[in-house]
């Protein structure tokens, strides 16, 4: 079945002669954040202090609800069909409000959030082409990978072979789905039960359901509890510039 794609500089530093070495390149969208945050500070929109806070209370934050989330799913029939229609609402069962995320006031992640449900033949997996949006209340910080140009670009044109170099290989007959996530619209996978699971709790059930399988790049495995060790390699596909 063929695949179904949906949407789809630095800066020079100087070294002298008896200094310390070059220091890490900033990219762009570093200064960006950086310019951006010190003129919504000074122009009042928040302060030092609620960035900082707001910083902290993400940092913090795990891919656990949305784990749980999976499970209680796979377990509810009521408690799907409402995570498939209302997800926000579905959330807000599981202990994440999408309205107020921090309960601070901060800046909020609203946005409209869906659940994205795999079949034995149909296979979703998420990214932001444009930059990192992903659903942070429900699933933490993104990991560095998935902010990645390298993840982003590939990962629509070339679905199967990304997906290969996170070990998961699908046969012919499954279709992958990319969604394109952006500053209004998140999306979470909700993966196939896997076999051998049968008689298991939620807690159980929750422990195998990984960041990586929320995302897409990876299916629920017995026995499997932790995501893959991401190594650097060459990019089978690199993009170049045309």
């Amino acid at each position: 079945m063929t695949d179904t794609h949906l949407n789809g500089s630095g800066h020079d530093t100087h070294q002298h002669a008896g200094t310390a070495p070059m220091v890490e390149e900033v990219t762009d969208f570093e200064v960006l954040e950086i310019a951006l945050r010190e003129l919504a500070i000074e122009k009042g929109l928040f302060t030092a202090e609620d960035h900082r806070r707001y910083t902290e209370h993400v940092e913090q934050l795990e891919p656990a609800a949305g784990s749980r989330f999976v499970a209680k799913a796979w377990l509810d029939t009521e408690f799907r069909r409402l995570a498939l229609d209302d997800a926000i609402t579905a959330s807000r069962e599981m202990g994440v409000d999408w309205l107020h995320p921090t309960g601070f006031g901060t800046p909020s992640d609203f946005t409209a959030f869906e659940v994205l449900e795999d079949t034995p033949t149909l296979h979703h997996v998420i990214v932001c082409t444009l930059c990192s949006c992903y659903p942070r209340p429900i699933l933490g910080m993104s990991p560095e990978w998935y902010r990645t140009p390298n993840y982003r670009r590939r990962i629509v044109r070339w679905p199967r072979q990304v997906l290969a170099e996170f070990g998961l290989y699908l046969s012919e007959d499954v279709e992958v789905r990319v969604e394109d996530s952006n500053s209004k619209h998140r999306f979470m996978v909700l993966p196939v039960r896997p076999d051998g699971t049968e008689g298991w709790s939620e807690e159980q059930l929750a422990e195998i359901v990984t960041r990586d399988c929320l995302i897409g790049v990876a299916l629920p495995k017995p026995g499997v509890t932790s995501n893959a060790v991401r190594p650097v390699h060459p990019a089978i596909r690199p993009v170049t510039s045309e």
